[in-house]
């Protein structure tokens, strides 16, 4: 299991697109993924899940922990870490 805390850098949090940009890059990932905001372990969200993201309501400044479990776990968490560090602005594979 691969686990990483990511303060949210951009205005418009997890809304939208960079919910969508999110979505897609975790569907790309073998592994089982959640993410929990402000360390809330009482409710987890599906990252593969535009939805549930969306739902999640994550705003500028708001803490989302990452967690993944599975083959591909450690690329994962790095991958969309990497994504919300940038401000949802790499470039899609």
């Amino acid at each position: 299991m691969k686990k990483v805390d990511i303060i949210l850098n951009n205005e418009e949090g997890l809304h939208a697109r960079p919910a969508s940009i999110f979505s897609k890059k975790a569907g790309k990932f073998k592994s089982d993924i959640i993410v929990l905001k402000n360390d809330a372990e009482d409710k987890e969200y599906n990252p593969k899940s535009i939805l549930s993201i969306m739902s999640m309501g994550a705003a500028m400044d708001d803490k989302i922990t990452i967690i993944a479990e599975g083959e591909d776990e450690e690329d994962a968490v790095k991958a969309l870490q990497a994504l919300i560090e940038s401000g949802f602005s790499l470039e899609e594979e």
